[in-house]
């Protein structure tokens, strides 16, 4: 997860953050961008359309290792050259979703450097005492008040509901898997339990957030698709037990989960991932995860989250995984989707290991190389929450062709120092790509159902939802 308002603001929230390794970071890698391919080289096949490799990747993402810094010319040549392929690939178009972010729990205690997403576990115990004048951030909802949730927004005329959470110490899969764990502390003691399982019972929390299972069923209103666990909560949903990510996925998808968001990815390259998020799953568990998803009939999206300790080498080396993954799951992954590093509220900002977030040279690049890397992922996606709204309108003319969604609630970002709201309806879509000469479609979760939308339509509303007609999500 990437956000902000952190453990830090309650005092002795950090004794919770179980695996951070910030005392100890090293930011020297082996990986480095460096290339004998040329950029002139590596332009041409990127025109041809031949499949790039690695080092292409390398020589495009730096407008060519012979030059010091980003070379503006060369840069607008990538663009161009991506803007094209686009155009052959999907048209002029630009889709978005009409879909609620419902965040189940801030609750966690990974310790992720990039993210302040995240408030520390132990402040969400029942008999946790904070300190006079100190209000406790963060939130745990129940199945029932993701319920609610979620089917007030399907009233409103949504179409998907998407679900990422901190991995709170008290999430079970389900049942039996709740068996399992609360053997475990039966067994060796809650401390054991706590430490080796990262488990604690439901009854130590104010708030018991159910089972992922639970949440799963909630949140599966009235034909709505759901598009959750990433798979680093698919590693939380089978702690302690040697169950395969395919049985995890095949419960969760007899549950009602019907697409898997590739978050979690950051940056897949180990060396990186020791860094920045060293308590994750590492690269072959996060690809593992991925195709045991699609393995039981799930769609998945896959991201970069760029611009910390990373270099274009490493940005490169992501690239390939991901289509080297889509490749083995015939196609299951949907979309890319670039994130850009949000660092203001980040513990990487904070400990001085960062002082800022990539460049927007470093993001058109990204962007670019993505929509001419990724020849087996028809869609790459711009974000106006990373971006802002004239930043996100440059990447549609940078490869990218689609534009999010309406997220009803987006805390992730904002958490970490975002800065550019939290809603978009469907009007201000109309008229953010219309203003640059496309055409907005509404569409489903998968592509498959797309509505193209004629600007002098009265009312501006969703209509793929499974209770839309066309109603503004929210009154003016």
């Amino acid at each position: 997860m990437d956000g902000a308002t952190g453990a830090g603001d309650v005092p002795g929230a950090e004794a919770d953050d179980r695996l951070t390794g910030e005392e100890d970071l090293d930011v020297s890698f082996d990986v480095v961008p460096e290339t004998d391919q040329s950029f002139e080289n590596a332009l041409a096949k990127a025109r041809d359309g031949t499949r790039l490799t690695v080092d292409d990747a390398v020589a495009l993402l730096t407008t060519g290792t012979d030059v010091a810094g980003i070379d503006r010319r060369r840069k607008e040549r990538v663009l161009e050259a991506a803007d094209r392929r686009r155009e052959a690939v999907v048209g002029d178009e630009v889709t978005f979703v009409a879909n609620l972010n419902n965040n189940v729990t801030t609750a966690c205690n990974v310790g992720c450097l990039f993210c302040n997403f995240k408030d520390a576990a132990h402040t969400f115990e029942s008999d946790f005492d904070a300190p006079a004048g100190v209000e406790v951030p963060g939130f745990t909802k129940t199945p029932a008040e993701s319920r609610e949730i979620v089917a007030d927004a399907v009233d409103r005329g949504i179409y998907e509901v998407t679900s990422v959470s901190g991995l709170h110490p008290a999430f079970a899969l389900d049942d039996e898997h709740r068996e399992i764990l609360e053997g475990y502390v039966d067994e060796h003691g809650p401390e054991a339990a706590y430490r080796d399982l990262n488990y604690k019972s439901p009854e130590t929390y104010a708030t018991d957030p159910g089972t992922y299972v639970d949440q799963i069923r909630a949140m599966s209103v009235d034909g709505v698709h759901v598009h959750s666990m990433t798979p680093e909560e698919a590693a939380h949903a089978r702690r302690g037990t040697d169950w395969s990510y395919e049985e995890i996925y095949r419960r969760l998808h007899e549950a009602g989960l019907d697409t898997v968001p590739g978050t979690a990815a950051e940056i897949l390259v180990d060396e990186v991932r020791d860094v920045i998020c060293p308590g994750k799953i590492d690269t072959q568990g996060w690809l593992d995860a991925m195709e045991a998803a699609a393995s039981v009939g799930m769609g998945l999206t896959a991201t970069i989250m760029y611009g910390h300790v990373d270099n274009a080498a490493h940005r490169a080396l992501h690239l390939k995984r991901v289509r080297d993954l889509q490749d083995r799951v015939d196609g299951a992954i949907t979309e890319f989707v670039p994130l850009s590093f949000i660092h203001q509220n980040t513990p990487l900002y904070e400990h001085g290991v960062v002082s800022g977030g990539a460049s927007r040279d470093e993001d058109e690049l990204l962007i670019a190389v993505s929509r001419l890397f990724l020849d087996n992922v028809d869609h790459v996606q711009s974000s106006w929450v990373k971006y802002g709204d004239e930043g996100g309108l440059k990447m549609l003319s940078c490869g990218a062709d689609d534009f999010m969604g309406t997220i009803l609630s987006e805390e992730i970002t904002k958490r970490a120092g975002g800065e550019y709201g939290e809603f978009r309806s469907v009007a201000d879509y109309v008229e953010l790509i219309t203003s640059i000469g496309r055409t907005p479609v509404e569409r489903s979760t998968d592509y498959e159902q797309r509505r193209v939308i004629d600007p002098d339509e009265r009312p501006l509303g969703p209509r793929l939802g499974p209770n839309a007609d066309g109603t503004p999500l929210v009154r003016e």
